[in-house]
């Protein structure tokens, strides 16, 4: 039996073997904002069911591009280890997924000293099983280039666990300049609604699409695909023009979801000219309960909490006292595997990227 060392492990972004080209170098500061642009670790503490890990994957493409996509993790790794590691990368936020025997959770850390917010997943839905339930899933190869612009409805209210709720979302995605911002890179939306009758968070993620109005549809798509129409069942022309085409009901133009372009977007949607917004769901999709908030990094004094037994003051418990299924404990042979206990990295990604 070996004995287990203990000492810093430090967790490995993996890069990617078959791309010769390095990954970009991502920047700290917003060349325009001049604000430090927020970095995030997504990873996991214990074992997780397979739907669990995907939803993990999901949470890491939703944060790129300032996350490390594909982050080798072990299980002898502690918080500790990712902490040492966030500083010279200049990582400002933990996502960490853990399952108990009741339900999984999902909390929110900025470190290196907390704020720590817990959340209660009551439903997911994967980003694969929102795709599947459309008959035209959509996800261009360029539209997690940028980061995910952030919307919050229904804070409102002036309680502490709301304020740090909003504080902490809205701080762990760039910010934006709407003076200076390119609407090009507006790509993505992530929505948070605050119920305040049951106390729930919605949470989800969607991609952002603009319709020139007026443009019918056979004509926008043969502008966006540079390809040369069938015309064979045609007597002219002008019949491929003002054939029925423009959409249905669904799609008719709506004056509150039209915008006046100040640019250039594509090939379609030019300055100057109206263009409807249409967002469709890309997941992962979260309904997200508030359960703790501690001082600390995982731990420390607890400002709120949603049990009886839980009083403002008290002392929160440990990572690993939460994580009453964490493999952390465990020594032996099982140090040398992964969290998928196969002994086997987790498996590279075309995108992955590193973080400076």
């Amino acid at each position: 039996m070996r004995k287990k060392q203990n000492g810093f492990r430090r967790p490995v972004v993996i890069k990617n073997k078959r791309n010769s080209k390095q990954p970009e170098s991502q920047p700290s500061v917003d060349p325009i904002t001049g604000k430090k642009i927020p970095k995030s670790f997504v990873f996991a503490r214990g074992k997780l069911p397979v739907p669990l890990k995907q939803l993990q994957m999901d949470l890491r493409k939703l944060m790129l591009p300032y996350t490390a996509l594909s982050l080798k993790e072990k299980k002898r790794n502690s918080l500790r280890d990712f902490l040492n590691v966030a500083g010279p990368m200049g990582v400002t936020h933990f996502l960490i997924l853990s399952k108990t025997a009741s339900a999984p959770y999902l909390r929110v850390a900025t470190t290196p000293q907390g704020p720590t917010l817990t959340f209660k997943i009551q439903e997911y839905a994967l980003a694969a099983d929102i795709a599947r339930s459309q008959l035209h899933p959509r996800c261009p190869k360029d539209l997690f280039k940028n980061s995910a612009l952030i919307v919050l409805s229904g804070f409102v209210s002036g309680d502490l666990p709301l304020r740090l709720t909003t504080n902490m979302f809205q701080n762990i995605f760039p910010t934006i300049d709407v003076k200076t911002v390119k609407l090009a890179s507006c790509q993505r939306i992530v929505l948070l609604n605050y119920n305040k009758d049951t106390k729930l968070i919605d949470f989800r993620h969607y991609s952002i699409r603009l319709q020139p109005i007026g443009v019918s549809r056979r004509i926008r798509k043969l502008v966006q695909s540079h390809q040369v129409p069938d015309l064979r069942n045609l007597q002219d022309v002008s019949d491929f023009v003002t054939k029925a085409g423009y959409g249905s009901e669904s799609e008719a133009d709506e004056e509150a979801a039209t915008v006046t372009l100040s640019s250039n977007i594509g090939r379609v949607n030019r300055a100057a000219t109206k263009s409807a917004v249409r967002l469709q769901e890309i997941g992962p999709r979260m309904t997200l309960q508030l359960v703790r908030i501690e001082k600390g990094l995982c731990s420390g004094e607890v400002l709120f909490s949603e049990s009886a037994s839980g009083k403002p003051g008290d002392k929160g418990k440990t990572d690993d006292e939460m994580d009453n299924n964490d493999e952390d404990s465990e020594g032996g042979e099982d140090d040398d595997q992964d969290e998928d206990g196969d002994g086997e990295d987790l498996e590279d990604n075309e995108n992955d990227e590193e973080l400076d």
